[in-house]
């Protein structure tokens, strides 16, 4: 058992350094030589990890995005919050961890402009990996409009106001390098009350 979770520690600590390396170099010319150099390995060992840098920038994104999705079906199951404090406290809390993880969101911009630029479709992408999570609103949305707190309105209407405020999140705290996104959880809370039934 302790070699599983001394495995998991290492590839925890080396995506760590290749979050430097990705931003240093840009995902373009970030290569696994250098990821293995700035963990102080060889190559060799840094392959028993990862099988390329793909895949090490794909599991930092899966190990946020879990963490994510654990913390939203909390809010989602806690039963003595109504459905906009549910939604309110959603985009708070996403909001929020984007602040914290402000440098891996700028690698994953970057690795989004790296394929626009080829044939790639960066939408579907970014589409996959938040699908999860546009599920989970649209269904506390759903859950709302059935029990009579939320307005009758459009579930994808609701669902772009929703990610919006996480696109526009991320824009500003990479692009316009914010410190914060405070402002931009005050709106979320305001939008999502005005969806309240009167």
């Amino acid at each position: 058992m302790s070699i599983v979770v001394e495995h998991e520690k290492r590839r925890k600590e080396i995506l760590e350094k290749a979050l430097d390396v990705f931003i240093d170099e840009g995902f373009e010319d970030a290569t696994f030589q250098k990821i293995a150099d700035r963990c102080a390995i060889t190559r060799t060992t840094l392959y028993i990890y990862f099988k390329n840098k793909k895949d090490i920038f794909t599991y930092s994104i899966k190990l946020l995005l879990a963490k994510v999705e654990d913390d939203i079906q909390q809010i989602r199951a806690d039963s003595s919050l109504g459905v906009v404090e549910k939604i309110t406290k959603i985009l708070s809390d996403v909001l929020q961890r984007l602040e914290e993880n402000r440098r891996l969101l700028s690698v994953i911009l970057n690795y989004l402009l790296y394929l626009s630029k080829s044939d790639s479709d960066p939408e579907t992408r970014v589409r996959r990996r938040t699908l999860k999570l546009r599920h989970i609103l649209a269904s506390i949305v759903i859950e709302g409009i059935k029990a009579g707190e939320l307005a009758p309105i459009s579930i994808k209407t609701v669902d772009d106001l929703l990610y919006s405020f996480i696109e526009a999140a991320s824009f500003r705290l990479v692009v316009l390098k914010r410190e914060t996104v405070g402002e931009l959880k005050k709106a979320a809370a305001l939008a999502v009350a005005r969806l309240a039934a009167e």
